[in-house]
């Protein structure tokens, strides 16, 4: 694949060619086998990042950690490695071997996932996810670029978003496998267990992904590819800002929520370790999947008569989702009678929850493939990894950090509203006094329903980005 093959959906390059997948010079069967792999890899990414959310309350127990430490393990502790390293890894990405790069980061990430099962205070355990952020910054921005060159520049929605299910893949496995494993055998377990399997495939994906660079199928040495030119090119460009913005802002919601929605249908709803850990994981499963695949279909299909698609449909799918979550958070706790048929409320604020789920996992694949072409393909490793350093520094860095710190202040005003500082005197973390354990809950709710105004910035985002992105393609697609 050469310089120019590339990112315009237009124009003798972008011409479909029966359903084919791969692009020229490679074969539909050896890049279907790529991406499933790489979907399992980025299955065991979310695995190790999403198990230690179900193990909450566990670890906080086991280590005396607040709400606000927790929120840290997954939140800027993991996120800042995570992004700042990203950018660096990228640009190495340009040039360097790709599939090569992916290996030695699930090796990495793998094994200190094992190794927070040994950590023994707080300290300890966030040194271990810092270095699990470390490995996982060695993994999408070398996929995404990895597989804009195995498939062809209309499959691209589709490719990436099944690439991108490995979010509600990984989190279901972390969440229901951590579950189960942590009820019979202990927290540190279920670490041990999630991080094995990745230290193995890391040998099997370092033999068996190709890199089409050196196939001579894509260009090992790219002009101009320095990191101010890179940023140059993208500064012209106010779709792709626009695109990460409004990533970054569903990403707020989705991680800080998602990290602290298990411990919300503990406290409210009263459900169980291997309950919430198994009921969650089959929602995000199954809604987080469909949601994933419809955006990559949808896009694809509708984005060859209107580009405005890449924005559109993940702004009015975001949109559709947000008074359910609102409806899944002020349920109140009980026994409801449906269709005569008696429901548990945490299993009723999970159908809800679904809904969002499934909506907010639709601009997986139109915006990523929205980045994908608008980047130069000397640059597109790069312009997901600043994407996903400033997504991941806000979205994954604060917003499970920023929801814990939220939980903690307003469980402490309701707690004494006179006197706030009562709270962390008279409920130390672990402790079991009914009126901490009705602080904490409400105060989790009360987070919850706060964070949630970051929607409308992303909503914001996506009507911008409506506005820029056809005339933006049409320019990358005159420079390529």
């Amino acid at each position: 694949m050469s310089e120019t093959d590339a990112s315009a959906p237009t124009g003798a390059h972008a011409a479909p060619q029966a359903g084919k997948l791969a692009a020229p010079g490679l074969s539909d069967g050896a890049v279907r086998a790529s991406l499933w792999l790489l979907l399992v890899i980025y299955t065991l990414n979310f695995v190790d990042r999403q198990v230690v959310a179900v193990l909450g309350e566990n670890i906080k127990a086991d280590l005396k950690l607040n709400d606000g430490q927790f929120g840290l393990l997954g939140g800027l502790a993991f996120a800042l490695f995570y992004t700042v390293l990203g950018i660096p890894i990228a640009r190495f990405a340009e040039r360097g071997n790709r599939a090569h790069i992916i290996s030695g980061a699930l090796a990495v990430w793998s094994g200190f996932t094992a190794l927070c099962g040994l950590a023994a205070s707080f300290a300890q355990i966030l040194a271990f996810r810092v270095g699990v952020g470390v490995g996982e910054a060695g993994c999408t921005p070398p996929a995404h670029s990895l597989i804009s060159d195995y498939v062809r520049p209309e499959k691209r929605a589709s490719a990436l978003a099944l690439y991108s299910m490995g979010v509600p893949i990984g989190t279901f496995l972390g969440f229901a496998l951590g579950a189960v494993i942590a009820e019979r055998f202990g927290w540190r377990t279920a670490f041990f267990v999630a991080g094995a399997p990745g230290i193995a495939l890391a040998l099997i994906a370092f033999f068996v992904l190709k890199e089409p660079r050196k196939l001579g199928l894509a260009s090992a040495r790219a002009p101009a590819t320095h990191f101010p030119a890179a940023l140059r090119e993208l500064a012209g460009k106010p779709s792709y800002w626009y695109a990460v913005l409004a990533a970054t802002f569903v990403s707020v919601l989705a991680y800080g929520h998602a990290y602290f929605l298990p411990a919300y249908l503990a406290r409210t709803h009263g459900m169980g370790l291997q309950e919430r850990g198994i009921g969650f994981a089959i929602m995000v499963l199954i809604a987080g999947v469909f949601g994933t695949w419809l955006g990559g279909q949808l896009t694809d299909r509708i984005a060859k008569r209107d580009a405005r698609a890449y924005a559109s449909l993940p702004g009015l799918a975001f949109l559709i989702g947000m008074p359910f979550f609102f409806a899944a958070i002020l349920i109140p706790a009980g026994i409801y009678q449906i269709g005569g048929a008696s429901i548990a409320s945490g299993y009723l604020a999970l159908v809800l929850i679904g809904a969002p789920t499934c909506m907010n996992s639709v601009w997986y694949g139109p915006l990523y493939a929205a980045v994908q072409t608008l980047a130069a393909p000397r640059t597109r490793a790069t312009a997901v990894a600043i994407m996903f350093f400033v997504l991941n520094l806000l979205g994954l860095g604060f917003g499970p950090t920023i929801i814990g710190r939220l939980s903690d202040h307003f469980a402490a005003r309701l707690f004494n509203s006179a006197d706030p500082a009562a709270y962390a005197a008279a409920c130390p973390p672990g402790g079991r006094d009914p009126l901490c354990l009705a602080a904490a809950a409400d105060g989790l709710e009360q987070s919850l329903l706060t964070s949630a105004a970051a929607g409308l910035l992303a909503l914001l985002s996506f009507a911008l980005m409506r506005a820029t992105i056809r005339q933006d393609l049409s320019k990358a697609a005159q420079t390529a």
